[in-house]
């Protein structure tokens, strides 16, 4: 199917299914209740899963591939939203243009970055693109090239969004006082529909599935590339590209290639987000969001297919859950304890939830590091192996059966 075997078709299938049901399977808990705060069916969040999930597949091209670490790759997200809305401000609020042209760019600024950056390996090239990403979030910040040319290209630190007064020569004058908004040749992104089956409400909403939508197109195209011979080029250069060299193939065009889609991937998931909510600030292009992706990687499982988009799950899920959880809530879900025992409680569990999420995802990452390094993925495989080993069958004195040696 669509190139595949059955095997990363059935992968496929049950990401699409995923997707396709995320708002029900994301609201497990009925409205109101005491759980009902770990849902996470709610538009914005369920955008994010699946933005952020394109942007730890595309990072995990280069660094699961190749074995290159990019400490910068925020900043081609970031290029990829400015780019997204300025198309929105001088052509159209269609989503569609917005989208093509922050790939375009994304990829043009990731090629001169790779290609200067690809000098170096190891720890040098990750220093590198951090400091490329530093020096392009402080440009952003303080809109230096909007100065010099007397206007305004970043925003600045107020960062930019559409307005009445802009051009958008495609679209047809907007009413004063009226907001310009994303859509998809007329259906706007923030449309949803709301169905309640007792004490559940579930939202669909059209920004989520074509936003979902993108992501299981480049889902697809990861598993192309994985499965691809330059997918196999990729992960030799990571197995030792010394005795790459030695063998007479130059390993700089592959790794800048990886480089660049990685960015293209990055640059697709700026200009969604920028869909989905439009306004660009330079905060997207600090370090903390090029760790960001790195973490959700590392916790998915770097260099499987279906582990960035689990990780990157996992932690917006931490972002966006836990640190809405504050003293209040805890003092309702405890209060069924004595005074002097919830008070105990209230304060232990207080220090991993709201502000001190952190602490959560630090400790879970730490977990991984040094339990399961291959992240969920090979949580998922232990857990399969121990359940496949309870069931082989035993000899009839039952001791367990003899395997051919090797």
């Amino acid at each position: 199917m669509f190139g595949l075997n059955k095997q990363d078709t059935t992968l496929l299938i049950v990401v699409a299914i995923l997707a396709l049901f995320a708002p029900f399977i994301l609201n497990p808990f009925p409205e109101g209740s005491a759980m009902a705060q770990f849902n996470a069916g709610y538009p914005d969040l369920m955008q994010r899963f699946v933005i952020f999930g394109i942007f730890a597949i595309g990072f995990n091209i280069l660094f699961g591939l190749t074995g290159y670490l990019s400490f910068g790759h925020a900043a081609f997200l970031g290029v990829g939203s400015y780019a997204a809305i300025w198309m929105m401000k001088l052509l159209t609020m269609n989503v569609i243009p917005a989208i093509i042209i922050s790939v375009i760019v994304a990829g043009l600024i990731s090629f001169l970055v790779g290609w200067i950056s690809l000098r170096r390996s190891g720890i040098y090239f990750s220093i590198l693109t951090l400091a490329f990403a530093m020096m392009m979030y402080q440009l952003a910040y303080s809109d230096l090239f909007g100065q010099l040319f007397g206007g305004v290209l970043t925003g600045g630190e107020t960062g930019l969004q559409p307005k009445v007064s802009d051009p958008r020569i495609l679209d047809a004058a907007l009413a004063e006082g009226a907001t310009p908004k994303a859509h998809l040749f007329g259906l706007e992104m923030g449309a949803s529909h709301k169905m309640n089956v007792g004490a559940w409400s579930f939202t669909f909403n059209a920004g989520y599935y074509i936003a979902a939508a993108a992501m299981l197109a480049a889902f697809y195209l990861s598993i192309r590339i994985f499965r691809s011979p330059f997918g196999m080029m990729l992960r030799s250069v990571k197995s030792n590209q010394h005795r790459l060299n030695y063998t007479g193939l130059n390993p700089k065009p592959y790794t800048l290639a990886a480089f660049v889609i990685s960015g293209m991937y990055a640059g697709l998931a700026g200009g969604l987000l920028v869909a989905m909510d439009t306004q660009v600030g330079a905060e997207r292009m600090f370090w903390t969001a090029s760790g960001e992706v790195v973490i959700m990687t590392i916790l998915g499982g770097a260099g499987t297919l279906i582990g960035p988009v689990l990780g990157s799950g996992l932690l917006k899920y931490m972002e966006n859950i836990l640190s809405k959880i504050n003293k209040s809530v805890l003092e309702s879900w405890f209060s069924f304890m004595p005074d002097g025992l919830s008070d105990f409680f209230i304060a232990i569990t207080n220090l991993f939830v709201g502000k001190q999420w952190h602490i959560t995802t630090g400790v879970i990452f730490m977990l991984v590091i040094i339990f399961v390094p291959g992240g969920l993925v090979e949580l998922g495989k232990r857990i399969g192996a121990r359940f496949s080993r309870k069931k082989e069958p035993n000899n009839t004195d039952g001791s367990a059966k003899a395997e051919p040696a090797e």
